[in-house]
């Protein structure tokens, strides 16, 4: 499939868009509004001549933190705008940066569309993290002389054996790409069988590991522990689930209470939209369960917290003495397990964490990191954790070490950024 006819299946594809949209709007309210951003109809009153970075989701939007932060202290005169897909990614980006940038969704992969979007902003340099590759995107990219940077790239064995299916697509797209700064020798060599030119990939690591805990959050964190009266509390946070997990949780829950009363869950949904059912199974199981979003206390009965709220997870990690990384109980690929590890905190992961696989690896070959399957298996790893102070302490700075190791990689992007915005002056 060349990309005429990809683009012929997009514009066909556009009712069924349409459909979907509608769809997941039902549950989640936000995928009907600011539909004419995601055609380029309706767009804001852009600064032009900056720099454009697209973050597909959640996930995305929080690696690009640290980038966008140097940037914006590298280039203070430069207009910043960041695109994304998903509501909840664009609640992150405004949680995060606020006004200091300039935001919309990323309008659909079709060339009309495409162009008023570049047309209206006209950047000096787009830069996509991670593996969000839209070939009429980059093609404009390349039409309009606008050099295009793969930031933090990843690429699974099975993304490039899908990738792989379609090379009069992909090749001319990766060959359209400025420079790929990728995570690893392996996924660099993905990339290059896949089409990109090799003189333009560069291994930087992933920046993943240059992530900065605010100095707040700790001493935030233990106020609100204070608060609660919770400071010798046993509390576990299991962040990011996703549905067929929290059922497994709860029950590992119920587990844990009966050797530990007092015990706490901090229960973090990954998708908003989810809040609700999670709270209605919470209460089903007869726990006692406080919400996040009404910032009321947790009292001693209070056995669950629901964290509904967007923006607070590195707090909610911060208040836990055990925290489990959700999407790996089940099938989903996993989450960033960095983010407790940067906290000191002894980390778990399910089975399946395929979307994360070296940092696992690395963490769990250090000794930072416990993989756990199962109701009984989890509760025991927690309570294990709660009971066993030295072990916290080694896994705490096992973790440390590994990220101190891994560290750099920020900056050999920023130095490959430099390059392009140098290069086009």
């Amino acid at each position: 499939m060349n990309r005429t006819l990809y683009t012929l299946l997009l514009y066909l594809a556009v009712p069924v868009i349409a459909v979907r949209l509608w769809l997941r709007s039902r549950k989640a309210p936000a995928y009907a509004k600011r539909i004419g951003e995601r055609f380029a109809l309706t767009l804001p009153e852009f600064k032009q001549g900056g720099i454009w970075l697209h973050a597909v989701s959640v996930g995305e939007s929080i690696a690009a933190a640290p980038v966008v932060k140097a940037l914006q202290q590298q280039y203070p005169d430069l207009p910043i705008t960041v695109t994304c897909m998903t509501p909840t990614g664009s609640e992150r980006i405004q949680s995060l940066f606020g006004d200091s940038v300039q935001h919309c969704y990323l309008p659909y992969d079709l060339p009309l569309a495409s162009k008023r979007f570049l047309q209206r902003l006209q950047p000096r340099l787009a830069i996509v993290m991670e593996t969000e590759l839209w070939p009429n995107h980059i093609n404009q990219c390349a039409r309009l002389n606008i050099p295009v940077v793969l930031a933090n790239g990843r690429l699974s064995e099975r993304s490039a054996r899908g990738y792989g299916r379609f090379p009069k697509l992909v090749a001319p797209m990766l060959k359209q790409i400025s420079a790929l700064a990728v995570q690893s020798e392996i996924e660099a060599q993905r990339f290059i069988e896949l089409g990109a030119r090799p003189e333009t990939v560069i291994v930087t690591g992933s920046i993943k590991y240059d992530l900065r805990v605010a100095d707040d959050v700790p001493k935030q964190a233990q106020a609100l522990r204070e608060q609660w009266h919770a400071s010798q509390r046993p509390i576990w946070i299991a962040a990011s689930t996703h549905e067929g997990e929290d059922a497994q949780i709860l029950a590992a829950h119920q587990l844990l209470l009966q050797q530990f009363p007092q015990a706490l869950l901090i229960l973090v949904p990954r998708h908003p939209e989810r809040f609700a059912s999670v709270h209605a199974l919470c209460l089903e199981q007869g726990l006692q369960v406080q919400r996040r979003s009404t910032q009321a206390l947790v009292s001693a009965e209070q056995q669950v917290l629901l964290g509904d709220t967007m923006g607070e997870l590195m707090l909610l990690y911060a208040v836990a003495d055990v925290a489990l990384v959700g999407g790996s109980l089940i099938k989903h690929g996993g989450h960033n397990m960095l983010e407790p590890i940067a906290l000191a905190k002894p980390t778990l992961t399910g089975p399946h964490y395929f979307n994360f696989l070296d940092i696992a690896q690395q963490l769990l070959d250090a000794g930072a990191l416990l993989e756990v399957a199962g109701v009984q298996q989890l509760a025991q790893r927690v309570a294990e954790l709660w009971r066993n102070p030295t072990l916290v302490e080694d896994m705490c700075a096992a973790g440390q070490q590994v990220l101190q190791r891994n560290q750099g990689a920020l900056q050999r992007l920023l130095d490959m950024i430099q390059a392009q915005l140098t290069a086009d002056q």
